[in-house]
């Protein structure tokens, strides 16, 4: 079984990296570790720091976790991250990612996700796309296996109203000779 997450949350951090210099926060749930003092969790919060980007986030991951492929919840949010980067979408096992509170400003940075076939639960509200039209919808359409946004439930209407919305736009583009969405 494995542990409460590794917590490097409030560290005032400017990127990523700079986690490996810092020393987890405890819980009320010891962190257990393997015979290479790496953490047995499946679960990394980075949240409440100034970091604006991911790079590095696997090395960060393979320095504190004894099996950094098997992350399955990370928390990212209250950070000044703009975009959605491509590591995120290496991590083939996530199931819940925490991107509230964040400075993300294109909503289709979401569609970088899409490849994340275990990822159920996101946040992404207090970002700037949260402010776009069809907000909720585009992410849900981005995201077919959701079941929970923003700490709400996705509905099954939810996911049809969505579909039907992009159908809806896709056809408008192709009427006016815009090509077809990949």
């Amino acid at each position: 079984m494995y542990g409460p997450p590794v917590d490097l949350s409030f560290k005032d951090l400017n990127n990523v990296t700079g986690a490996m210099l810092e020393v987890p926060r405890t819980g009320l749930r010891p962190l257990r570790t393997n015979s290479k003092n790496k953490y047995l969790s499946h679960s990394l919060r980075i949240s409440n720091n100034n970091i604006t980007n991911l790079v590095g986030l696997e090395f960060v991951l393979s320095h504190f976790l004894a099996q950094p492929s098997m992350l399955g919840w990370l928390d990212l949010s209250f950070n000044k991250i703009t975009s959605i980067d491509y590591v995120l979408c290496e991590l083939k096992e996530l199931r819940i990612l925490y991107l509230h509170g964040n400075d993300i400003w294109n909503l289709f940075e979401v569609n970088k996700l899409g490849k994340l076939s275990h990822l159920h639960t996101i946040t992404l509200h207090g970002n700037v796309i949260e402010n776009t039209k069809g907000y909720r919808s585009h992410v849900i359409w981005a995201l077919p296996h959701l079941k929970s946004m923003d700490f709400s439930t996705v509905i099954h209407q939810e996911k049809v109203f969505a579909k039907m919305c992009k159908n809806f736009k896709q056809v408008k583009k192709e009427e006016n000779g815009v090509p077809p969405d990949e």
